[in-house]
């Protein structure tokens, strides 16, 4: 099938130009002006709007078993959403329960991903250790292209890696050519807040941040970063949503440090004011960890995103609906945490960055797009418009405007934390391995479509 996008600006991390896009099959063919198109190829007229590299979200949680609950969207609703939205690439987590198998666990999430109507990657947890997980992280790295292992700092008797852990799993990852990657939060920390929150009968939502303040985040991300610095190996620290963890990040790499950070679309726009809601079922829809924070630290991500010390955006797009999250109507720390966002990340960066003068357009490529791409070792491949990379594809009108409500969402879970959010800058048309899945408010994904992306080691891989 070939489909051309024409009279369209594209939008790459490093230029704007007028172009034309030619597509054949699953790859771009083509990139100029005035091109040549077979009569039968498939027409997209993107005059007055941008082209630019289909999104890739770093960090959702599609069909995750948490808490006692599975998340509303599985991997066919939320990759769906996602292209609604302008994100073509998720980069989701295979979660192995404490004394599992990764390659056992790794297997589970691939069965459950096949589904996908987007593409779709994977970074495993490191939730406990022995000669096996070493063996394993080996495999994946190896034969499934796994090239990121997350490390949970947080959930203490469940999944929570202690230090020795961090260090013999870090060591490993470096051995690979693989990123460690973070959760930060002092886990032994947030127990004992929210043990000693509860007894002050401190029960409702509104005591979630409370047992969650920055420093117990911050405290977690110097330690990684440290542990990191002394092994010589590159960290990831995932939904950075506090000015001290990154101060933290900013300090290591001036000192020459390769450390990166990631930003929830989420802890961008959103404020720790919606624990206080008057209807305690609304303040347990916005629990997620780390939760929101004051509007200073959202001032900070920003900064964070224009210096170049945070360079990816994501969602942690992990949705429960009120009767999970009722679970916790007696016991804050019940509730199922997690928030949806895959369907909005695009227009809500582009609307709070792009239209305030925050970000260039090129920019918001980077940090929605490139940087991922390149971070994660799938670029040029993704993240790029050029030839012979994927035909993922997003054509752009930044004028366009709509109103983002969980009753005209795609996403499941029945809320939507940006709800009411009207943003200005919106995607028209979303082009997935070539086809087009939505067109001006036609969503027409289709079920197991998506594609495992593989990623390659950084580095020769070792025994």
């Amino acid at each position: 099938m070939t489909t051309i996008i024409r009279g369209g600006t594209v939008v790459n991390a490093d230029r704007a130009f007028r172009a034309d896009v030619l597509c054949y099959g699953d790859k771009i063919v083509a990139v100029g002006e005035n091109l040549d198109a077979p009569a039968s190829a498939k027409v997209i007229d993107a005059g007055g709007q941008y082209v630019l590299p289909g999104g890739i979200d770093t960090h959702t949680h599609m069909n995750l078993p948490f808490m006692g609950t599975v998340t509303a969207d599985d991997f066919f609703s939320g990759t769906a959403a996602g292209l609604a939205g302008g994100t073509t690439t998720i980069m989701d987590f295979v979660i192995p329960a404490p004394r599992q198998s990764l390659l056992e666990a790794y297997h589970t999430w691939r069965g459950w991903a096949a589904k996908s109507a987007g593409d779709y990657t994977f970074h495993v947890a490191i939730t406990w250790w022995d000669d096996s997980v070493h063996a394993d992280m080996g495999t994946l790295v190896r034969q499934h292209g796994v090239n990121s292992f997350k490390h949970f700092m947080a959930y203490k008797n469940a999944i929570m890696a202690d230090d020795e852990t961090l260090v013999k799993s870090f060591t490993r990852s470096l051995e690979l050519g693989a990123l460690p990657t973070v959760h930060a939060e002092n886990g032994e920390l947030v127990f004992q807040l929210q043990r000693d929150l509860l007894k002050k009968g401190m029960t409702g939502p509104a005591a979630h941040p409370l047992s969650r303040p920055p420093a117990v985040e911050a405290e977690a991300a110097n330690r990684a970063i440290a542990i990191a610095d002394v092994l010589g190996t590159p960290v990831y620290i995932v939904h950075v949503s506090c000015a001290e963890s990154l101060a933290a990040i900013t300090r290591a790499r001036a000192n020459g440090q390769r450390v990166y950070g990631e930003a929830l679309a989420g802890h961008l726009v959103i404020d720790d004011s919606v624990y206080q809601h008057a209807d305690p079922a609304v303040a347990a829809a916005y629990v997620m960890s780390p939760p929101f924070r004051g509007k200073h630290h959202q001032a900070a991500l920003w900064h964070g995103l224009q210096s170049g010390n945070l360079q990816t955006t994501a969602t942690d797009h992990c949705t429960f609906c009120a009767e999970q999250k009722a679970a916790g109507r007696d016991d804050f720390t019940k509730i199922p945490n997690g928030c949806g966002g895959v369907e909005d990340r695009m227009s809500v960066v582009w609307d709070a960055g792009v239209n305030s003068g925050k970000l260039t357009p090129s920019e918001f490529v980077r940090v929605t797009s490139t940087n991922a791409a390149q971070i994660f070792n799938m670029y040029p491949r993704k993240g790029l418009i050029a030839v012979g990379a994927d035909a993922d594809l997003v054509v752009w009108d930044p004028q366009g405007t709509r109103t983002i409500s969980a009753k005209t969402q795609y996403a499941k879970g029945g809320f939507n934390v940006f709800e009411g959010r009207t943003v200005r800058g919106v995607a028209t048309t979303t082009v997935a391995a070539g086809n087009v899945v939505y067109h001006r408010g036609e969503l027409t994904a289709v079920e197991g479509a998506g594609r495992y992306i593989e990623r390659p080691a950084f580095a020769p891989v070792s025994a």
